[in-house]
């Protein structure tokens, strides 16, 4: 009697579970995509492109910055090598689920430590990776934070 009491059970306990919904993943990419994307990278170069004037954001000096990838989502993280002692201590992280779909790439930015970004999507990037490295570039806009440029990130992968 207790051998197939326990087993029938679990399989009652376990058809009672609901998966929960998925909220704001939307990906579309192979395993080679995917298999590939997946990591940490460290930012290397960010130029930001304002209405044809050209700025080098990155690299600062004294200052490091990360982005790591699961398949679903992403999540940045940037912060001074001083450990938050003197004049430009800082720190500033996000996380979000991404779209890939071939190299059209997408963000909506769920968390961040600048509150005003969050739960805003930036859809017109591209994605490439070549070899260790990963290059994001396309249109950083939104009227309500009063941003309009192009980025082009560049990072190299560390883990």
């Amino acid at each position: 009697m207790k051998s197939t009491f326990f087993p029938a059970l679990g399989l009652l306990l376990l058809g009672a579970c609901q998966q929960p919904d998925q909220v704001n993943v939307k990906i579309v990419m192979d395993s080679t995509h995917k298999a590939t994307l997946n990591g940490t990278y460290r930012l290397v170069s960010n130029i930001i492109i304002t209405k044809g004037d050209t700025a080098h954001a990155y690299p600062v000096p004294n200052r490091e910055m990360i982005k790591m990838f699961n398949g679903t989502h992403f999540a940045f993280f940037q912060h001074d090598l001083t450990q938050g002692k003197g004049k430009d201590s800082m720190f500033v992280a996000g996380q979000g689920s991404f779209t890939l779909q071939g190299d059209k790439y997408g963000e909506h930015l769920t968390y961040c430590t600048a509150r005003s970004w969050e739960n805003h999507d930036f859809n017109d990037f591209t994605l490439q990776v070549h070899g260790d490295t990963l290059v994001q570039q396309g249109i950083e806009k939104d009227d309500s934070l009063h941003v309009d440029h192009v980025i082009v990130e560049t990072y190299v992968k560390v883990h």
